[in-house]
């Protein structure tokens, strides 16, 4: 592939808007959302607001979208199956599948509908997004890592996405071992999100209140205890490295989760905590701090959501 000609966004949430109107200040012509229903009426009515910038990003329905050379899926862990039956329709031969979503396995799930070869493993870290309807204010938009299992060197699809990323000046990385990346991504939702949303703290808490720091380190080494078992190099030295990160945010930011909890939505624990306990009951490891988030937060939604 030589370059990136039509670019289709499934989710336009946090990650959806800020990336998608980055894209769309360069290549207004070639990006648009995939919707349906209420949410596609509501997009082509509505658009989204950036940074207090309105951008009327097209939405198409899936019937009805050009075919995309590269789709872009940001929606939450437990929208996937509905994502993957909006690409169904428009999907060619040849798009290339963009994951953006947290976990381990998304890659894995969108792979089997469309192929291990159309995927490419992705994450984006150090984004800041704070979502209100459909206004979204971003002091940080990361970077964007993503490549396939290993790029050593980096294939041409993923090359044409790193042109694509520098012509609309989206940060990016391409690491030699994308899988570890990945972990290394799970490792810090696993801990940040579900303890900001638990104890209502933005990252400044984080930055400065020990004992929040101890309880978000304590579910990190879960998921490196996880990872050592099946040969993935995490460590302590990178919770460090995720400091690194947590200081270079906004203070008054929040976690997807926090948000997610405030704005009483439903919540991605099943993906983070459900997903270690998952793999730690297989490996034999206990993991009772995700045990405990788990059920707090669990407990949390079923409140508002039966409400």
């Amino acid at each position: 592939m030589n370059a990136i000609n039509t670019i289709a966004i499934v989710g336009a949430g946090g990650l959806g808007a800020a990336y998608g109107s980055a894209l769309w200040l360069i290549r207004p012509d070639t990006v648009r959302f995939l919707a349906d229903g209420e949410r596609l009426e509501r997009l082509n009515r509505d658009g989204v607001v950036v940074n207090d910038r309105h951008f009327a990003i097209p939405a198409f329905h899936p019937t009805k979208a050009p075919t995309p050379d590269l789709v872009i899926v940001t929606v939450k862990y437990h929208q996937l199956g509905e994502a993957i039956e909006l690409i169904r329709p428009c999907a060619g031969p040849q798009t290339l599948i963009l994951s953006l979503l947290n976990g381990i396995d998304s890659e894995e799930i969108l792979g089997e509908v469309f192929g291990a070869e159309r995927v490419i493993h992705g994450m984006s870290l150090g984004i800041d997004a704070v979502r209100h309807g459909n206004r979204i204010t971003c002091a940080n938009y990361g970077t964007v890592y993503f490549g396939r299992p290993t790029n050593e060197p980096p294939t041409p699809e993923i090359v044409a996405i790193q042109k694509l990323f520098d012509e609309c000046g989206i940060a990016w990385n391409t690491p030699p071992d994308m899988l570890r990346t990945l972990w290394w991504k799970f490792m810090i939702n696993v801990g940040i999100n579900q303890v900001s949303a638990v104890l209502d703290l933005t990252y400044r808490g984080f930055k400065s209140n020990p004992h929040a720091r101890a309880l978000m380190e304590a579910a990190m080494r879960e998921v490196i205890a996880l990872a050592k078992a099946q040969n993935i190099d995490l460590g302590d030295e990178d919770i460090q490295k995720w400091y690194g990160v947590i200081e270079r945010l906004a203070p008054d930011g929040k976690t997807s989760m926090h948000q997610d909890v405030e704005q009483k939505r439903k919540t991605e624990v099943e993906m983070l905590a459900g997903k270690v306990m998952e793999i730690g009951a297989r490996l034999s490891i206990p993991t009772p701090v995700n045990a405990v988030l788990f059920d707090l937060l669990r407990a949390r939604e079923t409140e508002y959501l039966q409400a």
